[in-house]
């Protein structure tokens, strides 16, 4: 998991077994970086507590982890410990590490935290079809903290921004080798969100993105 960047910025990323070492990818970047199991609760919150003690309070966070539930896991059939990891990883932790840096930017009045989410988290619209109960879920509960949060923060007015986007399907681990876009075309968006000009009079925040648009879910 990157730590920071030259700037101070702080970036996530899951640090589950049989995951690739952050070691290379930090050096690529001139990153430090911290390891840190996403489904431990309380190491999540020290590592990323520690991470705003370090750098202080960053401009941008995005957070694009994730795993995905069992292909069999419905919502009858699912197991308690299945569930639990799911919802560890993709939900507990972004509150988590938005409960902590995100509180940071807000008292700032500056930032913007972009949040990687997933069509099927969508509860309208295409590929609604029920399966997946725990990574749906966990999704859709991602963008409901999005929206809530964007509420309580006066959508904007404040200088913090928060949003959830859509990837679309990538050539991730998660994706897979034949999917149809690039990772950086499954990042774009985010890449947009965070550098995008903000007129909290004009523009929207709080809001799940796919392709610079807002859709329903």
């Amino acid at each position: 998991m990157c730590e920071g960047d030259g700037e101070g910025g702080a970036s996530g990323s899951s640090g589950r077994q049989g995951s690739p070492s952050p070691l290379p990818i930090g050096a690529a970047i001139g990153a430090s970086f911290r390891s840190v199991d996403l489904e431990d609760q309380g190491a999540t919150r020290a590592v990323f507590e520690e991470i705003l003690q370090k750098f202080g309070v960053p401009e941008v966070v995005i957070l694009a982890h994730g795993v995905m539930s069992e292909k069999m896991s419905k919502t009858l059939r699912t197991s308690d410990s299945e569930w639990r990891r799911v919802m560890a990883i993709n939900l507990d932790s972004t509150f988590t590490i938005v409960n902590i840096l995100g509180a940071a930017m807000a008292s700032a009045r500056t930032g913007r935290v972009i949040i990687f989410s997933a069509c099927l988290g969508r509860m309208s619209g295409p590929g609604n079809t029920g399966g997946l109960a725990p990574y749906r879920i966990s999704k859709a509960g991602v963008n409901a903290l999005v929206r809530n949060l964007a509420h309580e923060t006066n959508s904007g007015s404040r200088g913090f921004l928060v949003d959830a986007i859509c990837p679309n399907h990538t050539r991730t681990d998660m994706g897979g080798p034949d999917a149809p876009l690039s990772v950086e075309e499954g990042a774009e968006t985010a890449v947009w969100l965070a550098l995008r000009p903000f007129d909290p009079a004009v523009d929207k925040t709080g809001y799940l993105w796919e392709r610079h648009e807002i859709i329903d879910w």
